[in-house]
């Protein structure tokens, strides 16, 4: 039987597959849309171990709570398209569900267990067969609170960021805005007495070094430098320091004093961006450079 474009085009919004996949696929099942989306899996499967090696870089994040409760994780493909396909998608969902109502620690963990379709693992095969693109499980991590404490949460651009906190005495809206705050802001650490002894050193090594080559420093007692030292270090961190950075919605205040002034705290939070350190794939690569060599003429 003939194969309409519309079929192909169909078959390809389920599925991510490629266009000539496609129209295969419904040929060989004399256009029964079902039919091709397993036929497309099953064919895929054999190819989805040849995968194994490529950069997955985009993706999407989920992060969802149920009492006391929450699960934040990311799940990565090779483009951005496949984050609109609906098997993507609803593996997603799947993996929430799974998440929250079993014991989980680790990646390891979450790729044995169980759902009615078969292990998170064999779901990520599956997905990897039919979409044609690689698909993983890149990271995850399960935060408890106690009765008295608050979760807050946002995922950005449909979950291209997703952020939790967990707070002490803070309402509804103000976990919710400070898990904004963190999106937005990326902070690295709650404030500075929680950042690393060995990257404080580090960095006071690193303005060490500057001051040294500062002209302007010359002869200035060791007392005061030891001053000028210990601020330029902190300053460094503020940025990075979600205590001391100003609060998203009122710019001129500190989110240390917004959370004063309201007699709530931040206890830990997380922050996850698709696709974030990870390699870009060569040919993003060359598109981005160049787009800058054009933007340059």
């Amino acid at each position: 039987m003939a194969i309409s474009a519309k079929q192909v085009k169909e078959l390809r919004e389920k599925t991510g597959a490629g266009m000539m996949d496609c129209k295969k696929a419904l040929t060989e099942t004399d256009g029964d849309m079902a039919k091709a989306v397993d036929w497309l899996r099953e064919k895929g499967k054999a190819k989805a171990e040849k995968k194994a090696n490529r950069v997955a870089a985009e993706g999407l994040t989920r992060v969802t709570t149920n009492g006391n409760k929450a699960v934040i994780y990311e799940v990565n493909s090779e483009t951005d398209f496949v984050a609109k396909n609906e098997q993507f998608l609803s593996l997603l969902d799947t993996m929430k569900d799974a998440f929250l109502t079993n014991d989980v620690v680790t990646v390891e963990d979450a790729l044995v267990l169980e759902t009615p379709q078969g292990t998170i693992n064999d779901l990520l095969v599956d997905a990897t067969a039919t979409i044609g693109e690689k698909i993983t499980l890149r990271r995850l991590a399960v935060v408890t609170k106690t009765d008295e404490q608050q979760f807050g949460t946002y995922m950005h651009n449909g979950g291209a960021i997703s952020a939790l906190v967990v707070m002490e005495g803070a309402t509804d809206e103000i976990a919710k805005n400070m898990a904004m705050q963190v999106a937005s802001m990326r902070p690295t650490y709650v404030s500075q007495a929680d950042v690393p002894a060995e990257v404080v050193e580090h960095e006071t090594e690193v303005q060490k070094q500057i001051m040294a080559a500062d002209p302007k420093l010359e002869g200035k007692p060791e007392k005061v430098l030891e001053g000028i030292l210990k601020g330029k270090v902190s300053k460094h961190f503020q940025d990075e320091c979600l205590m001391d950075q100003e609060y998203f919605l009122e710019p001129k205040k500190k989110v240390s004093a917004f959370l004063k002034e309201h007699k709530c705290s931040v206890v830990e939070f997380i922050r996850y961006q698709a696709g974030e350190g990870l390699e870009k794939r060569e040919d993003d690569f060359a598109a981005e450079v160049a787009a800058q060599m054009a933007a340059a003429k």
